[in-house]
């Protein structure tokens, strides 16, 4: 066990360090290009849970999905173009991967293969484009601190899951998804998750150029990201669960797959999008 957490925060410390980085110096097509590079990662990890499980599906029309609807994102935004271009790009690809479906004679499992080829899009390019939004749609300045902002709360939020559901966790939160999951990890996770934020808010709210944060904001915005990204981790092990699978890869020393990773972060970003444009 120690030896694994001693890989976790070698792992941490690490991606942190990437993270503040990036978040500073690397220019906006650069981070587009990070973007897209995780979204390709984690959803090669995804259609991996299908490989696993026999599920048949298209992988390089999934892949090929998930970069047209991040770039499109991304260059619709950087040149002020307002639309529904994502829906359009999801229309298009539900109609490729039809057409796709069409001519194959020896495949006994159609639906299988488009709902899994449509899951793999929706459940990471979809949901991960939150990000591109986020960091695009409030300017370049504000869109940094409040990728920056997510990936704290959520990734502090997992971290105090973990460390009291190690110390204090008896109750099982839903053994049949995620055996080790507790609640009393669960409450630890969303107080450490409002506890980042409201420190986060302290340090740099004023920040936030376009956006009126105050400090209630980001006390309810620590229970909500904390929530849904639980929500997140869960789905993952459903997913990881249904595959017969321990992690989603090797790529991360001591966590495992991207996909890992990244779960708790998918559901939050549109969260976080979300909140953000309606209510700040």
């Amino acid at each position: 066990m120690f030896s694994m957490l001693r890989q976790r925060l070698q792992s941490g410390i690490i991606m942190g360090a990437a993270l503040i980085a990036a978040a500073y110096w690397l220019p906006v097509s650069a981070v587009v290009v990070v973007f897209l590079a995780v979204c390709i990662v984690g959803l090669w990890e995804f259609y991996a849970f299908l490989d696993a499980a026999h599920i048949p599906h298209f992988k390089f029309i999934g892949l090929f999905g998930g970069v047209a609807l991040i770039l499109t994102t991304a260059l619709c935004m950087r040149h002020g173009v307002a639309g529904d271009a994502e829906l359009s790009v999801l229309s298009v690809l539900t109609a490729l991967i039809f057409l796709r479906q069409f001519p194959q004679k020896n495949n006994p499992r159609p639906l299988d293969t488009i709902a899994g080829t449509l899951m793999g899009i929706l459940y990471v390019p979809f949901l991960f484009n939150f990000f591109t939004k986020l960091f695009l749609a409030w300017g370049d300045h504000t869109g940094r601190l409040l990728v920056m902002y997510l990936i704290v709360v959520v990734k502090f939020t997992d971290i105090g899951a973990y460390f009291v559901g190690c110390a204090f966790g008896r109750h099982k939160l839903i053994p049949r998804i995620s055996p080790a999951k507790t609640w009393e990890g669960c409450l630890g996770g969303a107080f450490t998750g409002v506890a980042a934020s409201v420190v986060f808010y302290l340090c740099a709210g004023h920040h936030f150029t376009g956006l009126n944060l105050q400090l209630r904001d980001a006390i309810v915005l620590g229970l909500i990201l904390a929530t849904v990204g639980t929500v997140g981790d869960l789905t993952e092990s459903l997913f990881k669960r249904a595959a017969g699978v321990k992690d989603s890869g090797h790529l991360i020393l001591g966590m495992g797959g991207l996909l890992d990773v990244l779960d708790s972060l998918l559901f939050a970003a549109p969260a976080l999008y979300v909140y953000a444009r309606f209510l700040l």
